[in-house]
């Protein structure tokens, strides 16, 4: 499973490969109420093969019938470079794209077509988010050059005099611990929202009857599986087994990692207990107070979709480095 951003950069990739030229539609600004957010983008080949997503769809296809009669074309051929178009700036416009009431979008337009600089750029794109390091795509908006930058800033679009840059977000990973039924509820919400998840289970026969579609599952040890391929920004460990003997060992090697949220099922009496007991397993006071624990939000959660509701509302406003005081 790849993230929208992923899938539309190896998409350009893997076209410009077989040496056909591909539109990139990237949004740069909105006003009022917009479906999509900025930097979100959208790839399309002059047949018509589309991916990606700038609206709910009617600018999709206004995009497509201007591809059909050749004005997008006519246009990047008169302009010689990258161009904006604005949608959605007068009321009739907003009512013609069904953009919700005041929605406007500036949105820019490439046509990329294969050489053997944008070859080597859209590669070296599409490996940095297939091994979850930080990109940048830059483009020189006089020239139309492209190059990349292996740093990422916290603004997905930043103007930089005649330049764009746009950061590139690898897919986000969920370690879950523990195969049970609130395990599978934030299994499912995290597929939905475009996470690559893995459920972690040691324990003899736990796994047999678990299954998500989408989710991988192992039963190797849960420490070597966090310092192997969940150590990194883009990582999150939730542990959900009620065992010390698989959440600890998962938490005792992820407390000391840069993962983006590190949290654990349990009551306060049981998070105290567990407070208390990591330091046996030399972990830190500044490190401890990394973990989420009682995990989620209080939202009086009973049933498991309830809790695995207040899981991932917490997971998302972690990432989105929201306040939780």
């Amino acid at each position: 499973m790849l993230s929208s951003q992923q899938q539309i950069i190896s998409f350009v990739n893997d076209r410009l490969l077989s040496q056909t030229a591909v539109w990139l539609c990237t949004i740069l600004k909105t006003w009022g109420s917009s479906p999509r957010p900025i930097g979100a983008m959208m790839a399309c080949t002059m047949e018509g093969e589309l991916i990606g997503s700038i609206s709910g769809g009617c600018i999709e296809e206004d995009f497509l019938e201007q591809l059909r009669d050749g004005s997008l074309k006519a246009q990047f051929d008169a302009e010689g470079r990258p161009f904006m178009v604005k949608y959605g700036e007068t009321e009739a416009e907003q009512a013609r794209l069904k953009l919700p009431c005041g929605g406007q979008l500036h949105v820019l337009l490439e046509y990329i077509e294969p050489s053997d600089s944008n070859n080597a750029v859209f590669a070296h794109l599409t490996s940095a988010l297939e091994n979850h390091t930080k990109i940048s795509r830059i483009l020189n908006l006089e020239t139309g050059e492209i190059s990349a930058d292996d740093h990422s800033g916290e603004d997905a679009v930043v103007m930089e005099e005649n330049k764009m840059i746009h950061s590139l977000s690898p897919m986000y990973r969920l370690l879950l611990l523990g195969a049970g039924d609130v395990a599978k509820f934030v299994a499912e919400m995290a597929l939905a929202l475009e996470y690559d998840v893995t459920l972690c289970d040691p324990r003899p026969k736990y796994l047999d009857n678990w299954l998500v579609e989408g989710v991988d599952t192992t039963s190797r040890l849960p420490d070597d599986v966090v310092r192997e391929r969940f150590s990194n920004p883009y990582s999150g460990i939730i542990a959900l087994a009620h065992d010390p003997r698989v959440d600890d060992m998962a938490l005792m090697e992820a407390l000391k990692t840069d993962a983006f949220y590190v949290g654990a099922m349990g009551s306060e009496r049981t998070s105290a207990a567990r407070r208390e007991r990591l330091p046996e397993l030399g972990i830190t006071k500044d490190e401890i107070d990394i973990l989420h624990a009682p995990i989620g939000f209080q939202i009086e959660s009973k049933t498991p979709a309830e809790i695995a509701i207040s899981i991932m509302a917490e997971v998302t406003a972690v990432r989105h480095k929201v306040s939780l005081s």
